[in-house]
């Protein structure tokens, strides 16, 4: 069943149960009851008392199709009887899909059961900040500090390592316009780093242009950021692909730790 605006308040709540393995989709409903967005579709196997969650933007236009499908679920067997439903998953259109890996697992399945190809884009470790004590604290003075707007959209999206056609534009756009974002601004008033926040609620895209590196602004763009999610009770966490140890060791450096 689709929820409503009441009941996404109320699976909000029931989800904090089962933190740290529902975050993203906490999160999600977190900055969704408070933010304005691109429309979501959140789906669960029951109500209220539900096992899987399933969030998926309403597909109204192609550049939908890039936007994450996020799934989290406490039963496995259940998971697979919800996302075999054509009214949960559409099998017949490309799907972007996160969840953890045990989760994975039973999506895959599902996907061979219907005969659909599938590809594994990244394998991430989610880093999370529970606790505003355990953040470093760094010095921002001399540094101009302001929040992305839809004019720093091109920028973000050229220098973005997924960002392989156009569709990814408009949701770099949504991100910027919506949510949370930080970037340190040259003499000139151009964005030289920068940070953004996914549809999911993760910190993310932290990216400095090559000239600009060695100077600390992303450890300025983390603590900025981790410090406004606080300020507005939101929970700080990120995710960090496997293979990215310098980014891996710059959020371990800054309070963050692994959940495993």
């Amino acid at each position: 069943m689709e929820l409503t605006e009441e009941q996404l308040k109320a699976a909000e709540n029931e989800l904090q149960r089962y933190l740290p393995q529902s975050l993203e989709i906490y999160a999600f409903l977190v900055l969704r009851n408070r933010v304005k967005s691109d429309p979501y579709v959140v789906i669960v196997d029951r109500w209220p008392k539900f096992s899987v969650v399933v969030c998926k933007a309403r597909c109204e236009q192609q550049t939908d199709l890039c936007k994450d499908t996020m799934v989290f679920a406490n039963d496995g067997a259940i998971l697979m009887e919800t996302i075999r439903k054509v009214s949960v998953l559409d099998w017949n259109r490309y799907l972007c899909l996160g969840t953890s890996l045990p989760n994975m697992e039973i999506v895959k399945a599902v996907a061979a059961e219907k005969n659909v190809p599938s590809n594994k884009l990244a394998v991430c470790h989610r880093m999370m900040l529970d606790d505003a004590s355990k953040l470093r604290r760094v010095d921002c003075s001399g540094i101009c500090l302001k929040s992305l707007d839809e004019s720093h959209v091109d920028l973000v999206t050229r220098t973005w390592k997924f960002a392989r056609n156009r569709e990814v534009v408009g949701m770099i756009r949504n991100m910027a316009r919506n949510f949370p974002s930080c970037c340190v601004l040259d003499a000139g008033g151009k964005p030289v780093s920068w940070i953004l926040t996914y549809v999911s609620g993760a910190i993310g895209v932290l990216y400095t242009l090559p000239e600009h590196r060695g100077k600390g602004y992303a450890k300025v763009l983390i603590c900025s950021m981790a410090k406004k999610f606080f300020g507005h009770g939101y929970p700080v966490f990120c995710f960090i692909e496997e293979e990215n140890l310098v980014s891996y060791q710059l959020f371990k450096s800054m309070g963050f730790s692994e959940d495993p």
